[in-house]
C-alpha cells in the first residue's frame, strides 16, 4: 500500500509539473486544435460531396497560387507535396501556417518605427567611396547592407573576436559594471542560471544607480525557460521589460517569426553581437553536448549606433516611443576620439521584406571569394541558390570549408543536413565536423580581408522567418583572428567523405524526404 501510496504522489507530482510547463500546455492545446480540423473536415466532407469538392478546389487554387507566387523554390515544393499529399487539409493547413510574413499588426508597428529611422540611417558617402578606393567587391556589400538593410558602415570602430562563450561572458561583466547611463539587451534565450544571474545581479544594481535598463528577450526562445510573467517579475526590479511576441496556445502565422537577435548596448558606444545566448551551455558552465563552441565580438565606436537603432526598433514598435535618436549617438556619453580599426557595418534582417539579407550577404562573400571561405554553422538546411553558392566557389577553386558539430542538439535536424553533404562534397566543398562536440557560431571568414559573425544559422528558419542580426567586418585585424579560430578547429575535427554519407535504399529515401521537409522545420 505504501508502495502504491508513494507511486501515485509521484504521478500527481509529475502531471502538476507538466500542467506547470508551459510550452507542453501549448503544445497540447495546439495538437487538439489540428485533430479538431482534422476530424471537422473530415465529417463534413463524408456528409457532403460539395463541400469535398470546395477543400479540394482551395487546394488547387493554392497550389497555383504557390506556382506563381515569388517565393523560395525548396519553401514552395515542400508545401505543394504537403497540398498535394493532403488534398482536403493541405490548402487549409497552409492558409492557417504557411505563410512566411508576420502578422499585419506587428509588420505595420515595425515599418512606422523604421520610417522615422530613415534619415538617422544614412550612410556617409566617404566612407563608401574609401572602400571603393581600395576594394570595388567589398564596397558592393556594404553599399548592398546600406541600401537594403537600411544600416551604414561605419569607420572609428575597435572590434574585438572571441573564440567562446566564457571570453565573452568575462568582458560583459566588466562593461556591464562600467554602464553610467542605459544598458540594452535583446536575446533569444535567457535561462536562470550562473550566466544570467550573475548579470542580472548587474542590472539591478545599476537600476539602483539610475541606469536606464531594458531588455527584450522572445517568448518562444525561452517559453521553457522562463515563467510566463517574467516580464512582470523584470518590471518590479525597475527593469523595463517586453517578452517579444507572446506565445500563444493557437495555430497562428505570428508564431513563426522570432526574435533570433543576440544584442548587448552600453552607454551607446560598447556592444555585443554573435551566437552567444544567456544561458550557462554557451559559457561551458553547463555541458549538455559536450565543449559548447560559440563566437561573438565586441565592438567598441561609431558602429554600436547600429546595434542601439535596431533594439530601439523593436522597442519603439511596443513601448513608449524614444523618437529623439540622436540622445542614443555613440559619442553623447563617449567624448574622446574612438579607435580606427577597418570598416564595421552591423546588419539586421527580418521577414518584413522580400529581401533575404543574410542569405545574400552569405552568398555575395562566396561569389566573391579569391582564395578560402571558411564558415561555422550548427545547421545545415539550405535553398538552391545557397548550395549552387558554395559548389560554384569550390568549383572555381576557392577553398570552401564548412564547420559543423560532431555532437548535434537536434538529431533530427541533424540528420537532415546530412543529405546536403554528398552534392557539396562532391563539388570539392571540405566538411569538418567538431569532434569535441556542439558548434553554435554562426562566422564565416574570407580572403584575410571579410568577416561576419552573428545570429544568422544557414537554415530557413534563420534566413527566412526570423529576425537575425549579424556584424560585417572589413579590413579589421578581427578578421584574422577569426580566421585564426578556424584553422585551431579543423585540426580537432572529423573530416566528413563521401563514404561517411552512405545510408543505404532505406536511409536514402529516409533522407530525401527529410530534406524535402526541411523547409518548414
Amino acid at each position: 500500500m505504501r508502495a502504491f501510496n508513494g507511486a501515485l504522489k509521484s504521478l500527481v507530482k509529475m502531471l502538476g509539473r507538466l500542467l506547470k510547463n508551459r510550452l507542453i500546455m501549448v503544445g497540447v492545446a495546439i495538437l487538439l486544435q489540428i485533430l479538431w480540423w482534422v476530424i471537422f473536415v473530415e465529417r463534413l466532407t463524408r456528409y457532403s460531396i460539395y463541400i469535398n469538392v470546395f477543400f479540394r478546389v482551395i487546394s488547387i487554387l493554392i497550389l497555383l497560387y504557390l506556382i506563381r507566387k515569388d517565393e523560395n523554390s525548396a519553401y514552395k515544393i515542400a508545401w505543394i507535396i504537403v497540398v498535394m499529399g493532403f488534398p482536403l487539409f493541405g490548402g487549409i493547413l497552409y492558409l492557417m501556417i504557411g505563410n512566411k510574413k508576420p502578422g499585419k499588426r506587428l509588420a505595420i508597428r515595425m515599418a512606422l518605427v523604421k520610417g522615422e529611422m530613415k534619415e538617422t540611417l544614412s550612410q556617409n558617402q566617404w566612407i563608401l567611396k574609401e572602400i571603393q578606393d581600395q576594394d570595388p567587391s567589398a564596397a558592393g556589400n556594404v553599399r548592398y547592407i546600406g541600401e537594403f538593410g537600411a544600416y551604414p558602415v561605419w569607420k572609428n570602430t575597435k572590434v574585438t573576436y572571441y573564440p567562446v562563450g566564457e571570453d565573452m561572458f568575462a568582458s560583459m561583466l566588466e562593461d556591464l559594471k562600467k554602464a553610467e547611463h542605459y544598458i540594452f539587451l535583446e536575446y533569444f534565450i535567457i535561462q536562470e542560471g550562473l550566466m544570467w544571474d550573475w548579470i542580472l545581479e548587474i542590472l539591478e544594481q545599476k537600476v539602483k544607480e539610475g541606469v536606464d535598463v531594458r531588455l527584450i528577450y522572445d517568448d518562444v526562445g525561452c517559453v521553457s525557460l522562463l515563467p510566463f510573467h517574467y516580464a512582470d517579475m523584470m518590471e518590479e526590479k525597475g527593469i523595463k521589460c517586453l517578452a517579444f511576441n507572446r506565445f500563444v496556445p493557437f495555430l497562428s502565422l505570428v508564431m513563426n517569426n522570432r526574435d533570433h537577435r543576440k544584442i548587448m548596448v552600453i552607454d551607446g558606444h560598447t556592444a555585443y553581437n554573435g551566437g552567444i545566448n544567456l544561458a550557462d551551455e554557451y559559457i561551458n558552465r553547463k555541458m549538455r553536448f559536450g565543449h559548447w563552441k560559440d563566437t561573438g565580438v565586441r565592438l567598441h565606436g561609431d558602429a554600436v549606433f547600429n546595434f542601439t537603432l535596431m533594439f530601439l526598433e523593436i522597442w519603439n514598435a511596443f513601448r513608449a516611443p524614444d523618437l529623439d535618436y540622436r540622445l542614443f549617438r555613440p559619442h553623447r556619453w563617449h567624448p574622446e576620439a574612438f579607435e580606427d580599426d577597418g570598416y564595421v557595418a552591423p546588419y539586421a534582417d527580418t521577414p518584413l521584406d522580400n529581401e533575404e539579407l543574410g542569405e545574400n550577404i552569405y552568398i555575395n562573400i562566396l561569389s566573391q571569394a579569391r582564395d578560402y571561405v571558411y564558415i561555422a554553422t550548427p545547421y545545415l538546411l539550405i535553398s538552391d541558390e545557397m548550395e549552387h553558392a558554395l559548389c560554384l566557389a569550390a568549383k572555381r577553386g576557392v577553398d570552401v570549408r564548412i564547420l559543423m558539430p560532431g555532437i548535434p542538439d537536434k538529431p533530427t535536424v541533424f540528420y537532415m543536413a546530412k543529405s546536403y553533404y554528398p552534392p557539396l562534397l562532391k563539388a570539392g566543398v571540405q566538411i569538418y565536423e567538431y569532434t569535441p562536440g556542439f558548434v553554435h557560431a554562426k562566422s564565416y571568414v574570407c580572403d584575410d580581408r571579410i568577416a561576419t559573425v552573428g545570429t544568422i544559422n544557414m537554415d530557413f528558419r534563420s534566413l527566412y522567418l526570423h529576425f537575425e542580426c549579424g556584424t560585417f567586418l572589413y579590413g579589421c585585424k578581427a578578421v584574422l583572428d577569426v580566421k585564426k579560430d578556424m584553422e585551431d578547429c579543423f585540426p580537432k575535427c572529423h573530416q566528413v567523405t563521401l563514404g561517411d554519407c552512405r545510408q543505404g535504399l532505406i536511409g536514402n529515401m529516409l533522407t530525401s524526404v527529410l530534406r524535402v521537409l526541411a523547409p518548414l522545420m
